[in-house]
């Protein structure tokens, strides 16, 4: 499983907006700039992260956008599914169970629903904010992540 290169971008382009245009205003064109995305890339990814209420248009002189909460409050879940939709695992993990062929007799569905509701509390649990963080060597043992823990907050 492997989210899109559009919603890597868009972590990217709203990593660098937290950073530099909090309170004040940025545009696409600045951020491509910084982040060394293309402009139509990064022209793409504001209007999705706006039409999902992440950002919001400034018009007039000096136009451009803003973050539309506190980078405390914008999360990699909400990011990501601003521009890849739902976060799904499986076609039965999400609203589209009717689609499998095996649903009436699968046993393993249950699994995968955990699965990707574990998923999605991860990315859920990395705010905008906590991205401007130095993080040591993310491999270290006191850096991992426990999944029985995450799973746990998901199923109850």
């Amino acid at each position: 499983m492997r989210m899109s290169s559009l919603a890597d971008y868009a972590v990217v382009l709203m990593s660098a907006a937290a950073r530099h245009c909090g309170g004040m205003r940025c545009n696409a064109r600045a951020l491509a700039t910084e982040t060394g995305l293309p402009l139509p890339t990064a022209q793409k990814l504001v209007s999705k992260l706006s039409a999902a209420g992440l950002i919001e248009s400034v018009r007039g002189a000096g136009g451009g956008f803003r973050l539309s909460r506190p980078p405390a409050a914008i999360t990699l879940a909400d990011i990501v599914e601003a521009v890849d939709g739902p976060i799904e695992i499986t076609v039965c993990a999400g609203d589209h169970a009717s689609e499998c062929a095996m649903e009436g007799s699968c046993h393993v569905r249950p699994h995968w629903q955990i699965v990707n509701r574990t998923i999605r509390s991860a990315l859920a649990g990395v705010t905008l904010a906590s991205l401007g963080q130095h993080i040591s060597d993310p491999r270290r043992p006191e850096h991992a992540l426990d999944l029985k823990k995450v799973g746990e907050r998901t199923t109850t």
